[in-house]
C-alpha cells in the first residue's frame, strides 16, 4: 500500500512544527501589545524626556560656544542655564505686580457688585431682577453635593499644580544632565552604528544639531521682533502693562502658527480697557503683523537657515500639535529637519546608488545576451 502524497507546502518548516510557530507568534503579539500599552501609560514621562531633549539641543549652540571660547562645559552650562532662569524670573517679576494689583482690585469691587445687583436702577440690579442670579448661586452652594463638589475641583487644582512644579522639576533637571553629559550621550549613541559608518553618522548628527540651533536662534530672534513690537504699540496707545504683555508676545510667539495669534487676542482684550477702537486697532495691526510673519519672515527663515519648505513646516506642526499639543508643536519644526537631513544624506543617495547598481546590471545583462546571439 502506497503511501499519502504530501506537498512540500503541507510539509512542516524546518526546526520546528506549525504548533510551535504559532505559539511563537503569538507570543510575539502579546509581547507588542504589552509594549504598546508600557508606552501609552508612560506617554507623560515620555513627552517630558522629549521636551527635555529638546531644549538641551537647542540650549547646546551656546553652550558649544562658551566651550570653544575656552570656557569649562560644566561652567558653560551653568552660564546658559542661569540665563534662561534670569529671563523666566523676570517675566515672572514683570507678571507679579499687575496680576496682585489687578486681584486685589476684583476683591475690593465685589461688595460694589454685591450692592449694585441689590439695587433694581443700575445694569446689575436690572440683570438680578431678571436672572435670579443671587438665589442660583445660593441653590447651588447651599447642598452638601455642592460643597463636595467645590472640594473635589479645589484638591483636583492642587493636585495639577503640583504635578505641573514636579514636570518642572523633572524637565528642568533632565535638561541640565542632558548639557552636562552631551558629548558622552553622542558618543554612546553612536556605538550602535557599525564602524564603517560611525564618522558619518556622527557628522550627519553634528549637522542635524547645528540645524536645530540655527533654527532656535531664528525662532528666538523673531518672537523678540514681535515681543518690541508689541511694547512699543502698547506703550504708544496707552495700553496697561506694555513691558509685560512684550515678554508674553514673544514667548507665547516660539509656539509655531498657534503662539502670535495667542498673544495677539490676549493684547487685544487687554486693550478694550483704553477703549473698543484701540482694541480693534490692536487686532488689526496683529493680524498684519501675523500676515508679514508667515509670508515673509518664517518663509525665509525656513529656506536659508533650516532649509525645509514653508507647507513641510506646516504640516509638521500641525502633526506634531495633533498628536502632543504645544510640546508637539514646538518640537516639530526640528524633528522635520532632521528627517529631511536624513533623507537628503542617508536614505535618498542609497535609493540612487541601488537603481544605478540596477541599472548597470541590466544594461550588463541585455550586452552578454547580444554578445551570445
Amino acid at each position: 500500500m502506497s503511501e499519502p502524497f504530501h506537498s512540500r507546502e503541507d510539509a512542516p518548516p524546518a526546526g520546528g512544527s506549525w504548533v510551535r510557530m504559532g505559539f511563537g507568534f503569538g507570543i510575539g503579539l502579546l509581547l507588542a501589545y504589552g509594549l504598546a500599552q508600557a508606552l501609552l501609560g508612560a506617554e507623560q514621562v515620555l513627552v517630558l524626556a522629549l521636551l527635555s531633549l529638546f531644549l538641551a539641543v537647542s540650549l547646546e549652540p551656546a553652550v558649544a560656544v562658551l566651550v570653544r571660547a575656552g570656557v569649562r562645559r560644566g561652567f558653560a552650562v551653568a552660564v546658559v542655564v542661569l540665563a534662561v532662569v534670569g529671563v523666566v524670573a523676570g517675566f515672572v517679576a514683570l507678571a507679579v505686580p499687575p496680576v496682585t494689583t489687578e486681584v486685589n482690585a476684583v476683591i475690593k469691587a465685589v461688595p460694589v457688585w454685591i450692592r449694585e445687583l441689590h439695587d433694581h436702577h443700575s445694569t446689575l440690579g436690572r440683570i438680578e431682577d431678571r436672572y435670579h442670579v443671587l438665589e442660583k448661586v445660593k441653590q447651588h452652594f447651599s447642598g452638601g453635593d455642592a460643597t463636595s463638589t467645590l472640594f473635589s475641583g479645589v484638591l483636583g487644582m492642587g493636585r495639577k499644580l503640583v504635578g505641573a512644579l514636579a514636570g518642572l522639576l523633572a524637565v528642568s533637571t533632565l535638561t541640565i544632565y542632558l548639557l552636562t553629559g552631551m558629548p558622552l550621550i553622542k558618543r554612546f549613541a553612536l556605538r550602535f552604528v557599525r564602524a564603517p559608518r560611525r564618522q558619518a553618522a556622527g557628522e550627519l548628527t553634528d549637522r542635524i544639531m547645528t540645524q536645530v540651533g540655527r533654527y532656535m536662534l531664528a525662532n528666538v530672534a523673531t518672537s523678540v521682533l514681535a515681543g518690541l513690537a508689541t511694547l512699543v504699540w502698547a506703550w504708544w496707545f496707552g495700553i496697561p502693562y506694555p513691558a509685560l504683555l512684550g515678554v508674553l508676545v514673544a514667548i507665547m510667539d516660539l509656539v509655531p502658527i498657534i503662539g502670535s495669534t495667542v498673544g495677539g487676542i490676549v493684547v487685544s482684550l487687554v486693550a478694550l480697557a483704553v477703549s473698543i477702537p484701540v482694541a480693534v486697532a490692536t487686532a488689526v495691526f496683529y493680524t498684519v503683523f501675523r500676515f508679514a510673519e508667515d509670508h515673509l519672515v518664517n518663509p525665509l527663515t525656513m529656506k536659508y537657515v533650516v532649509r525645509i519648505h514653508p507647507a513641510a513646516t506646516m504640516l509638521a506642526v500641525l502633526a506634531g500639535g495633533t498628536l502632543l499639543g504645544i510640546i508637539g508643536a514646538l518640537v516639530a519644526v526640528p524633528a522635520a529637519t532632521a528627517v529631511g537631513l536624513i533623507l537628503e544624506e542617508v536614505v535618498f543617495p542609497a535609493r540612487d546608488a541601488a537603481d544605478a547598481r540596477i541599472t548597470v546590471e541590466r544594461n550588463g545583462s541585455w550586452l552578454r545576451r547580444v554578445t551570445v546571439r
